[in-house]
């Protein structure tokens, strides 16, 4: 008698937030695990709760609706709820953002019974999200065991394990050590065991499983050759790598032939490194086979990629949401953080944007908010540089991440016990705020940029 095929259901769980936007956020981890053990034989089911196609919630008056921007960014659906305790005192309405919880306890029922069930997690003060959404599926199935992993549980291992409800937790890139576990637990050996250090070796994100495909992410690398002391990508990957650049272009290929794809969206952390070896082959290649498709890069570009060249490229194939990363025009604070641009690399940089084609509402710049020690009037001379300079600010706020260099500095300076709890990371409630960066500061700085 052959074996019953292992059921595996996968979840994408809540946002639990003051505040959260679609800038195309997929679970592209999970979706990558889920091709990982497909190829292992296994039964592979997906729920997302963030699913902002859902055809049933449009039917929810009292649930504020998922609306979508031009390139297919836009809104969750959403409704508030009651905030957490610890931050009672913070004057803004919170929201689960995704779909009802009376709706995914009824695609749980649809679900055959899983033989093991595995979630992601995002952002650390995310995590109510993930609570909530291994309670109901305890309520469910009580005896199937939960995997949890993803970012939450990487950078908080303690916290997750203590509060989150799951009984097995993966750290870092899950591919292989979900297979060895899962493969524990349902007594089977791999067949199939994707190199992590060769990337090329891993199969297409199992994009199928999504509601909708006119938006795909793409990564073309994990990991970054930089270390800005604000930034996780160190902690969350084991080392850069890079993919090949006909492997790259195989998927678009690949992806375009099988869905109507109109946006690809890159989720890379250093996405022009060396760009002379892969980005500017590729993009010259996807443009002689005059691939019919736009671009974004809502991550952010490495200012030192940006060459007279690599201008031309974006502008050609099609790049439509460019964000750099140039963090703050303070010197002494660029070369503290990581050293990672300076202001006359970032003034060429838009300079050749602009002469390949880009208007400067079209170059969006991130701004550091909120860093340890950082004023209000540091980054309205971010703000005016970036304006004088061609380009579009946007605000982004400082998130406290622990295990990064600039970590001990924020506990330093941080009017919350961030070590209490990873609710107090959040960026909407400026977690390093005092008098020099207050609330109100930062309310008259976010008007500025408006104009």
């Amino acid at each position: 008698m052959n074996k019953k095929t292992p059921i595996i259901l996968l979840i994408n769980p809540w946002i639990y937030d003051f505040a959260a936007y679609d800038l195309w956020i997929r679970p592209l981890g999970l979706l990558y695990i889920a091709s990982v053990l497909r190829k292992n034989g296994y039964d592979i089911y997906f729920i997302d709760c963030l699913d902002t196609n859902h055809s049933q919630m449009m039917r929810k008056k009292e649930i504020e609706k998922a609306t979508r921007k031009k390139y297919g960014s836009g809104h969750f659906f959403k409704e508030h709820i009651e905030k957490p305790t610890i931050l009672k005192e913070i004057p803004r309405k919170y929201s689960r953002y995704g779909i009802t919880p009376e709706l995914f306890e009824q695609e749980l029922m649809k679900v055959p019974k899983p033989d093991v069930i595995l979630i992601t997690s995002m952002m650390t003060y995310w995590y109510p999200g993930v609570s909530k959404t291994i309670t109901l599926i305890k309520e469910h199935y009580p005896d199937t065991p939960v995997i949890l992993g993803g970012i939450y549980t990487t950078l908080c291992p303690d916290h997750a394990s203590k509060y989150s409800g799951a009984g097995y937790y993966i750290c870092g890139e899950g591919e292989e050590s979900v297979l060895k576990k899962i493969g524990e637990i349902t007594n089977r050996t791999a067949s199939f065991m994707p190199n992590l250090k060769e990337l090329d070796t891993l199969p297409y994100p199992a994009f199928d499983l999504m509601s909708h495909h006119d938006s795909l992410c793409i990564l073309t690398s994990r990991g970054c050759p930089y270390r800005c002391t604000y930034c996780a990508s160190p902690n969350l990957n084991n080392g850069f790598r890079q993919r090949g650049v006909s492997n790259i272009l195989d998927e678009i290929l690949y992806w375009t032939g099988s869905y109507p794809v109109k946006e690809f969206v890159f989720y890379d952390d250093a996405l022009l490194y060396k760009a002379g070896e892969r980005f500017v082959p590729l993009f010259k290649e996807i443009i002689k086979r005059d691939i019919k498709c736009n671009f974004h890069t809502p991550n952010g570009l490495h200012v030192k990629g940006i060459t007279k060249k690599v201008s031309e490229l974006l502008f050609q194939a099609g790049f439509k949401t460019i964000r750099l990363g140039f963090e703050t025009v303070d010197k002494n604070k660029q070369i503290q953080t990581g050293g990672k641009t300076n202001n006359k690399e970032f003034e060429q940089a838009v300079k050749h944007m602009r002469q390949a084609g880009y208007e400067s509402e079209d170059i969006g710049v991130y701004l550091l908010v909120g860093l340890p020690g950082q004023g209000a009037e540091e980054v309205r001379r971010s703000i005016r540089f970036v304006v004088d300079c061609g380009a579009h600010p946007f605000l982004a706020e400082y998130s406290p991440i622990p295990g990064t260099s600039l970590w001990e500095d924020a506990l330093k300076a941080s009017p919350f016990n961030l070590d209490e709890d990873p609710l107090f990371h959040n960026n909407s409630i400026l977690p390093c705020r005092s008098d020099k960066l207050s609330w109100e500061h930062l309310y008259q700085l976010k008007n500025e940029v408006k104009g």
